[in-house]
């Protein structure tokens, strides 16, 4: 119970130091202090030390707590918990009333850390689509001096057209997107694009970090060079592989793909600017990459269990094998169904077998075989001179020249 009613009169003491020492009472009225850094969003705030702990393992007849030795406590980073300013509002308004400007700060005495007050740096720019290297650039910028208080400005919609082109972001998308950086304090919005010393002045501002590389202006003088021959100046480092053109140039060069995403996402062909037979087009290329993705999905299912199959293509593969040669072999059904069809067939296409006289050379095994079938003759032609075709010729002259003899003698007979 001790141990816990030291550390919270230690809480106590602390919370009240850190609230005297930030805010004066003026009349009742609390405001904050000149002194304070008004930089750190939240007030600084430290371990407590040499507070008694109470050790694991407990002696008997010791009931007081231990005091044990720890490692020295490093100090605790508050992070940041609210955007950046814009340069017209109180509270940027306050840090730069409060920052003395009287004194010229040199670049010497800035990097020894000597300086009472937060050294004002600004940066311009673009800043359109937001990416790795503008924040890269604001880190260094940040860091060129132990007690830095970084100025932002950001150019308008009008300005940027007019001298750059065209820009992806709006004006007021890129003050925000700059503002949540964690490196900016204060964003000035419609910045110039030459500075002059009016500027310099009104903002306060000590030094001004750009990259290396001279800035052209209209009339071919250098945009920096005045800064740079009062020492003004700080130079940062581009990263190399980025940059907001770079990134244009990657969605203009693939650009089919993008308005597929995007249709894919919900989007109409009206709000991507795109005619309805590239619409169609777009629509019928997502669903063939559908299709894939299924069929690839589907083969590595299949390379995942192809061992399995392949076992039960062991097992039923003497099955499938009887079954196909029973099918289709030599002696199978097909054989026996087709065998049966061509005899039925040649059965129906075959005349009729002719009826057979008493005395015909055939008639004597007429009865031996009755019960036998005999094969259809075969087809004559239809002049036959076979023996048996001669000897029914004779006997069809005879029956004819008979007749005939018959009605000659009729014919006498009634002339008569």
């Amino acid at each position: 119970m001790s141990t816990k009613k030291h550390i919270s009169r230690d809480t106590e003491s602390l919370v009240s130091v850190s609230i005297s020492s930030g805010l004066n009472n003026n009349n009742g009225e609390y405001e904050k202090s000149p002194d304070a850094d008004s930089s750190l969003r939240h007030p600084p705030w430290e371990p407590l030390g040499n507070t008694c702990t109470m050790s694991r393992k407990r002696h008997r007849e010791d009931d007081s707590c231990t005091e044990t030795t720890s490692a020295p406590a490093l100090p605790l980073q508050m992070s940041i918990c609210k955007q950046a300013p814009f340069s017209d509002e109180p509270e940027a308004m306050l840090e730069r009333e409060r920052c003395d400007y009287t004194t010229r700060i040199t670049y010497k005495v800035a990097k020894s850390g000597r300086v009472l007050r937060p050294i004002r740096v600004y940066a311009d720019g673009i800043y359109d689509l937001f990416h790795q290297g503008h924040a890269r650039q604001l880190m260094q910028a940040k860091n060129l001096f132990p007690n830095v208080y970084l100025i932002v400005g950001v150019c308008s919609d009008a300005l940027t057209h007019s001298k750059k082109g065209r820009t992806v972001m709006t004006d007021l998308e890129r003050y925000e997107a700059v503002r949540h950086c964690r490196y900016v304090d204060e964003v000035v919005r419609e910045a110039p694009w030459e500075l002059d010393e009016d500027f310099i002045t009104r903002h306060k501002i000590d030094f001004v970090a750009h990259d290396e590389i001279p800035y052209i202006t209209d009339d071919g003088t250098d945009l920096y060079a005045w800064l740079k021959a009062r020492g003004m100046f700080v130079a940062t480092e581009r990263t190399e592989g980025v940059s907001t053109s770079d990134i244009v140039a990657r969605i203009v060069r693939d650009y089919d793909i993008y308005v597929r995403r995007n249709l894919a996402r919900g989007y109409s062909a009206k709000d991507l600017n795109v005619s309805f037979l590239n619409e169609k087009k777009f629509r019928l290329q997502n669903k063939m990459d559908e299709l894939k993705d299924k069929g690839k999905r589907v083969m590595e299912n299949i390379g995942e269990k192809r061992v399995d199959m392949i076992q039960k293509w062991e097992e039923k593969s003497r099955d499938f094998i009887d079954a196909f040669l029973l099918l289709f072999g030599r002696e199978g059904r097909l054989s026996h169904i087709w065998n049966e069809g061509k005899g039925r067939l040649m059965q129906a296409l075959s005349p009729p077998a002719s009826p057979r006289r008493d005395g015909s050379p055939t008639s004597s095994n007429s009865n031996d075989n009755d019960d036998s079938v005999s094969p259809p003759p075969p087809k004559a032609g239809r002049y036959d001179f076979s023996p048996s075709s001669s000897t029914n010729a004779k006997f069809s002259n005879s029956c004819s020249t008979q007749d005939f003899s018959d009605d000659d003698d009729d014919d006498e007979h009634q002339s008569k």
